[in-house]
């Protein structure tokens, strides 16, 4: 009985991921084609999957790498392009700590951008170990297998990066965005992002999608903040 709970709650967990598991197949076959543009083996790209496992990060260190940045450049970049982690590893930790090491292990290193959007707002009562299990899993497995694909065919397909895959990243963070805003200060957050870094892309602000970042959090804090004092 127990298993059967185990199971059913794995297979809800990779059905509900499964739209953004699609959503996402464009976005790792663009990163394993990059990884054959940038000069890597086919095992060292199949290993960003398996081992980063982080969309922007990886093509951004493949960038660096064909341009042939340090490898503490590399290091410090990637860092703080998923430092984004840490604040959903501290949202999600009072879900996480008690569950037996084993499993907080397993499900810190599947936490990404689209694990979080689905049990981020859970309560610890509502959070199922299995359920998250199987969403971020499938996930996991389907960009690996997307990434094998973009590997495959960058080396068969000439100019494969040229042919738009990479909307399928800003396509994947729409989704994921749309469904959390459910009050004023969320809101007000995005429309900040979203003009303040269209502004500073326009005007090729350097470091500009940070600023864009920072000022939206704000804006939602203090949008929160004046609303409680109302």
């Amino acid at each position: 009985m127990i298993s059967e709970s185990r199971t059913k709650l794995f297979i809800q967990g990779s059905l509900k991921m499964m739209p953004l598991s699609i959503a996402v197949v464009p976005w790792g076959i663009l990163a394993g084609s990059f990884a054959i543009d940038s000069g890597l083996t086919a095992l060292e790209g199949q290993a960003f999957s398996l081992i980063l496992f982080a969309g922007a990060a990886q093509l951004v260190a493949m960038g660096m790498i064909k341009a042939g940045a340090t490898l503490g450049a590399l290091v410090l970049t990637v860092f703080f392009i998923t430092s984004r982690h840490f604040l959903y590893s501290v949202a999600m930790r009072d879900k996480i700590s008690p569950l037996p090491i084993k499993w907080r292990f397993v499900l810190g290193f599947l936490l990404t951008d689209e694990l979080f959007a689905f049990c981020g707002n859970q309560t610890p009562n509502q959070f199922k170990p299995w359920y998250a299990f199987g969403a971020g899993f499938s996930f996991y497995l389907i960009w690996n297998l997307a990434t094998l694909v973009g590997i495959i065919a960058g080396a068969t397909i000439p100019n494969l990066s040229e042919l738009g895959l990479e909307f399928a990243v800003a396509a994947t963070f729409i989704g994921i965005v749309v469904p959390t805003i459910k009050n004023t200060a969320v809101l007000v957050s995005v429309i900040v992002a979203l003009v303040f870094s269209v502004l500073f892309a326009w005007q090729q602000v350097e470091g500009g999608l940070v600023i864009a970042s920072i000022l939206a959090m704000l804006s939602g804090y203090f949008c929160e903040r004046f609303k409680g004092k109302a």
